[in-house]
C-alpha cells in the first residue's frame, strides 16, 4: 500500500440490481476492473439532467393548434367551401408551428454552447 499512487479510498452502497447493472455497463465496456471502472465514470462520466417543461409546453401549444385546425378543416368538409379567412387562419396556425419548433431547437442548440 505504500506504493500505490492513489491512497484516498472512497465507498458507496448499491443495491443487487445496481450492482447487476455496474457489472453489465463494465462488460459492455470491456473494463474488468471495477475500481477503475468506477474511477473513470465518476471523473470522466456524465449526468443528463433533462427538463421537460420547455417540450411539454411546445406539444401543448402544437395540440391546441391542431384542434384549431381540425375545427376549420371540419367546417370546411360539412360547408363545402371555406373562406380565404379560414386559409389565412390556417396559415397563421401553421407559422405559429413552426416559430415554436425554431425557438424551440434555437434555444436547445444555444444551452449546449
Amino acid at each position: 500500500m505504500t506504493n500505490r499512487k492513489r491512497k484516498m479510498e472512497l465507498k458507496f452502497r448499491v443495491t443487487e440490481e445496481e450492482k447487476a447493472f455496474i457489472e453489465m455497463k463494465m462488460k459492455e465496456a470491456g473494463i474488468t476492473n471495477r475500481e477503475a471502472y468506477l474511477r473513470k465514470m465518476a471523473i470522466d462520466g456524465t449526468i443528463v439532467v433533462s427538463d421537460y417543461a420547455e417540450t411539454k409546453k411546445l406539444i401543448s401549444e402544437i395540440n391546441h393548434i391542431g384542434t384549431n385546425i381540425n375545427q376549420i378543416t371540419h367546417v370546411a368538409n360539412s360547408n363545402k367551401h371555406i373562406s380565404q379567412k379560414d386559409i389565412e387562419i390556417i396559415k397563421e396556425l401553421m407559422q405559429n408551428i413552426w416559430q415554436l419548433q425554431r425557438y424551440r431547437l434555437s434555444k436547445k442548440h444555444s444551452t449546449k454552447q
